[in-house]
């Protein structure tokens, strides 16, 4: 084995991702495989939702999941521990809505809380005991967000909920830092996503161009690339810490 491979391979590696049936969650998934692992893809349709130009590699595994929903969690994460174990989780599922603040319903708000902050806990809660045993240090690698750092209108139950998973990784990370598990994140910036889709129209666009340097969206495989890294032995060494991938959005003053 050489040396690139010793320390990037992720062969051998059980990983689960979360909301992985289209965007964000698809491409990490189809990456992760395609460094050697064998990866759960999870969501709710079980199955992708778009077309990709690229092979679906034959070591993912689609199934449903409702991260708002702890029996199916403890359910699906128990069937897959118990055949194998887990090495990694990514905890990806992720909703919004863009609504005004003084207009959000009670629903609304925990809607987006029971996906982003209770799925993410409640996942890495039922990944636990699997990670604790897992041969090859276990990994929670939770997506996080620039709204974790920066306000944005119409998107507060998001900003919340994403400054929440912030929280969650600092303190799983130092909690669990004698049990084999290491906990980070990820905040990405702009990507094609059919979630950003949602909250953006041309206005919005423009303005998110112009907060960042690269003046551009970023790739699907510029985010995967950062979690593939996580989740590599190169990475044994990092803990508690939030990865920005935004195009320098969060460095930029004027």
């Amino acid at each position: 084995m050489d040396y690139l491979e010793k320390i990037f391979s992720l062969k051998g590696l059980r990983i689960i991702v979360t909301g992985a049936s289209s965007g964000l969650g698809l491409s990490q998934a189809i990456a992760l495989a395609n460094c050697g692992a064998t990866v759960f893809a999870l969501s709710r349709t079980g199955t992708p939702k778009v077309e990709v130009d690229t092979t679906i590699p034959k070591t993912i595994n689609f199934d449903k999941l409702d991260v708002s929903s702890l029996s199916d969690i403890r359910r699906k994460f128990g069937e897959i521990g118990d055949t194998g174990g887990i090495d990694v989780l990514v905890n990806n599922a992720g909703i919004t809505q863009r609504v005004r603040a003084e207009q959000i319903s009670e629903e609304q708000w925990r809607s987006i809380h029971d996906v982003n902050v209770d799925g993410v806990f409640r996942c890495s809660q039922a990944a636990y005991p699997f990670l604790r045993k897992s041969a090859h240090v276990g990994r929670v690698i939770n997506i996080a967000s620039m709204a974790s750092y920066l306000g944005f209108s119409e998107v507060v139950p998001y900003s919340s909920s994403k400054s929440a998973v912030l929280g969650i990784t600092r303190g799983l990370a130092v909690e669990w830092s004698h049990d084999n598990i290491l906990v980070n994140s990820i905040s990405p910036g702009w990507f094609p996503s059919l979630m950003n889709q949602q909250v953006m129209d041309a206005d919005r666009k423009e303005k998110i161009l112009n907060r960042m340097p690269l003046h551009r969206f970023g790739r699907p495989e510029e985010l995967s690339a950062m979690t593939c890294f996580l989740a590599s032995p190169a990475a044994t060494y990092i803990t508690g810490q939030d990865f920005s991938v935004d195009g320098g959005a969060l460095a930029f003053g004027f």
